[in-house]
């Protein structure tokens, strides 16, 4: 079983996508709605990998993944967002995120493509 954190500050789709994530029961999945709090919580060590998403009141994706990479290099990381510029993907990748999923379109293909980049890292 993969123990996953996602973190986004919109609760509704934090409920959403952990229904779909948790469905097969491959996946165990934490979230919270503060990347500053998950920073100073000391959990971070415990999770097979990160989804966050970019546009966030506390700091913003990108700024969320230097601070993972800081302290745990090898921590897969998935920015999953509805902002799909173009800068903000190449700002992401030369910051080692290890994959990029924009949000939106069919909900089950989307979630489904989302455990599959989770097993995947």
């Amino acid at each position: 079983m993969y123990h996953i954190l996602y973190v986004d500050d919109e609760k509704d789709l934090l409920t959403i996508t952990k229904f779909f994530l948790e469905k097969t029961g491959e996946l165990l999945v934490d979230t919270c709605t503060s990347s500053r709090e998950v920073l100073t919580s000391g959990t971070l060590s415990s999770y097979d990998a990160v989804i966050s998403d970019f546009q966030m009141p506390d700091m913003n994706g990108i700024e969320f993944l230097k601070a993972v990479r800081s302290e745990f290099s090898d921590l897969p990381f998935i920015l999953f967002t509805g902002r799909g510029r173009e800068e903000v993907v190449i700002e992401a990748i030369n910051q080692g995120v290890d994959f990029y999923l924009q949000k939106g379109g069919d909900p089950h293909s989307q979630f489904a493509e989302l455990a599959h980049k989770i097993k995947k890292v």
